[in-house]
């Protein structure tokens, strides 16, 4: 990767179920992109922003029937215009690398393969409010669900209202997520996340550097 290449920030987006370790990769690989000289900015969804972490309240509490899949898709994407708006582009826009936590594809997955909400009805959703913006790398952690339930179980106060979702539910988010990876397989990296985390790191590492060039 050339000089002039390295200085246009590039988005990175790490994905999968609940407990598959998605945001320690992510700090992970903050950590090694700021060691190897790229500037990089660690970053979450819902949240991010101000007011996008104020939604992600609405979102991550309560109890599992709170909102309806529509109203889940709307409030996500709401939070994710003022993400997109406040944060991301502000950040790429400087040069810097963004490692974001879920996007767009954990709504296709959640309220779409998981809650049933038309796939070209998200689509338009994302067009209205980002284009046709989408990340230049996504990492999908996969990962068995009772594995990952049990993990994210573990964590001490981290229960959502989607981690209390019934194992169908769940279900129906891996393979989704599984079926996203295969239809943009230029965009997307499928990752065995049962490993421990440093074999999921190196991983991540060897995708970014394959994909993206990144001198990690």
């Amino acid at each position: 990767m050339g000089t002039e290449e390295l200085k246009r920030g590039r988005f990175i987006t790490i994905e999968g179920g609940e407990g598959a370790g998605k945001s320690t990769q992510a700090a992970l690989l903050v950590a090694a992109l700021a060691k190897a000289g790229v500037p990089a900015l660690r970053t979450r969804e819902p949240g991010g922003a101000p007011a996008a972490e104020d939604i992600r309240r609405l979102l991550v509490e309560g109890e599992p029937g709170r909102w309806d899949p529509v109203s889940e898709a709307l409030l996500m994407v709401a939070a994710r215009r003022s993400h997109l708006t406040a944060t991301i582009r502000p950040a790429l826009e400087r040069g810097e690398w963004v490692v974001c936590d879920r996007f767009v594809d954990s709504t296709t997955a959640y309220q779409g393969y998981g809650g049933g909400v038309p796939l070209a009805e998200l689509d338009a959703l994302h067009r209205m409010i980002a284009g046709g913006f989408m990340p230049d790398l996504t990492l999908v952690l996969d990962i068995p669900v009772a594995k990952g339930l049990a993990r994210a179980g573990a964590r001490s106060g981290s229960e959502t209202r989607f981690e209390r979702m019934d194992a169908a539910f769940h279900e129906r988010l891996r393979q989704g997520f599984l079926a996203i990876a295969r239809a943009a397989p230029k965009r997307c990296v499928v990752i065995d996340g049962e490993g421990n985390v440093d074999a999921v790191h190196e991983a991540i590492l060897h995708g970014v550097r394959q994909r993206l060039g990144a001198p990690l």
